[in-house]
């Protein structure tokens, strides 16, 4: 076995990158390196994997240099029995599109093709998707010179550990690879390959650190790319270790919701260490936000600030603002007008869909079945004529359970600590004129179950953002 092919395969068992029955998709550009990569996948040198697939996206952007770089790997594909698909996708206008560079957006649209192809082949394959690999061909030169790229414009320890061998599905059994060493094994092989004229440019940052400041480092460590990959290694196990961390936390201390919602504990944030402030709040909003990918160091910095000011706002990328509100930061899509409940009536038993506040839900129990929480209530239903679901109006008024007099819902919604924006979307149940229920905060002690009830009904609120608690004073 030739030397790439052992130091490939050591780092794909070292590692556990490539499953012996798993599907791979190989990305193939056409370049020195994926072609390389494909050959020793195809002959097996790489270590056994399922079946292999390769992904060509053909950008548009050099006419017909893109087209007869398509050509050529659909051409050696064939010759090697791989199978291939080829994918044409706009990535100037997705780029203007989006407000991206052109290789942000490159890279999204490569990665979102190869995401659907591998479901594909796993399907084909009859295994699960997460036991399919995207493998690319990452080199150990990529990792060096995406370091001294983040070195240069700046970055975070996440950004300088720089490549990683793995993340989610994709793999990058070559990063142990010198690129010349790959060059070398094509050439022995008599295997030609593609040239990208952009990788000369040197008004490109990576073609200059590749051609112009790489080389004077290595006068003076020509063991350079080793050494830092080294440090590279140490530095990512202590961004893993640290990122698993923020992730405890960031579940501890954070409400999050998937393209809705982040929302902070302000109290128990400000009790973490600034470093792993930060670390929790990138975790966080970009769990909830995974293309959030303008949301640079000043805006987590900002963020962080914003946990100690209650008077906080601030406007972020990807059409986000952050605000603080009753102790909690939140970060959201840009706040738009809270659309009221929409009347809706509630059979017992029975359902009221609610839409986006979510729904009520009526069903007869025992009347011994008293215990409630805040999002779920028992009352006497012996007298009710018609429940009705709606939204607070101006000055309604109800006796809340355990209390004399009346009070404005408006009040209770303040002493709950829901927020304005929320208040239009929080049911009210209604039995006439009557007010059974403000859904989440409390009920009417008018409808309360004792010793004369004959007929119990409880009600039970499944809001999109449910906070249900084990409050039994709330009911």
């Amino acid at each position: 076995m030739n030397g790439v092919a052992a130091t490939a395969r050591a780092t794909a068992e070292r590692l556990g990158l490539l499953p012996a029955d798993a599907p791979v998709l190989a990305m193939v550009s056409g370049g020195a390196d994926s072609v390389a990569f494909l050959r020793l996948l195809a002959a097996g040198d790489v270590g056994p994997t399922g079946p292999v697939t390769v992904l060509h996206v053909n950008h548009l952007l050099r006419g017909a240099r893109s087209d007869a770089d398509a050509a050529f790997v659909a051409g050696l594909c064939d010759r090697l029995g791989v199978p291939c698909r080829i994918e044409r996708a706009d990535v100037a206008a997705y780029a203007t599109e989006n407000g991206l560079n052109l290789e942000d957006a490159g890279r999204r649209i490569r990665y979102r093709l190869a995401e659907e192809a591998l479901d594909v082949a796993c399907e084909a394959a009859g295994v699960s998707p997460l036991r399919g690999r995207i493998a690319t061909a990452h080199t150990r030169d990529d990792r060096v010179e995406t370091f001294l790229m983040r070195a240069i414009t700046g970055a975070g320890a996440a950004g300088l550990a720089s490549i990683p061998y793995e993340r989610g599905r994709i793999v990058r059994p070559l990063l142990d690879c010198e690129r010349g060493d790959l060059r070398a094994y094509l050439d022995a092989l008599g295997q030609p390959w593609r040239e990208d004229a952009s990788n000369e440019d040197t008004t490109r940052l990576r073609a200059l650190i590749r051609h112009e400041i790489l080389p004077v480092v290595e006068q003076v460590n020509p063991a350079f790319r080793e050494t830092l990959s080294r440090s590279l290694d140490l530095l990512a196990d202590d961004d893993a270790l640290l990122s698993r961390m923020a992730g405890d936390f960031a579940r501890d201390f954070a409400d999050i919701r998937l393209d809705d919602e982040v929302a902070f504990d302000r109290h128990w944030m400000r009790t973490l260490d600034r470093t792993m402030a930060r670390r929790v709040v990138r975790h966080a909003v970009f769990s909830a936000y995974p293309n959030a990918t303008r949301l640079d160091a000043s805006h987590v910095e900002a963020l962080v600030d914003g946990l100690s000011d209650d008077d906080f706002a601030r406007d972020l990328p990807y059409g986000l603002r952050a605000w603080c509100e009753y102790g909690r930061l939140v970060v959201s899509h840009a706040v738009q007008e809270p659309r009221e409940v929409a009347p809706s009536l509630l059979p017992i038993p029975g359902i009221a869909d609610l839409g986006r506040a979510g729904r009520i839900i009526a069903e007869e129990v025992g009347s011994h079945s008293v215990t409630g929480t805040s999002h779920s209530v028992v009352i006497d239903a012996g007298h009710l004529t018609q429940l009705v679901v709606d939204a607070p109006r101006t000055g309604d008024r109800m006796r809340p359970l355990g209390m004399n007099g009346t009070r404005k819902l408006s009040d209770l919604l303040i002493d709950q600590k829901v927020p304005r924006r929320r208040r239009p979307s929080t049911p009210v149940v209604r039995d006439g004129e009557g007010i059974v229920w403000l859904a989440g905060v409390r009920m009417s002690d008018e409808y309360r179950v004792n010793e004369h009830t004959a007929r119990a009904v409880r009600l039970t609120w499944e809001g999109p953002n449910d906070t249900t608690t084990d409050d039994d004073e709330s009911a």
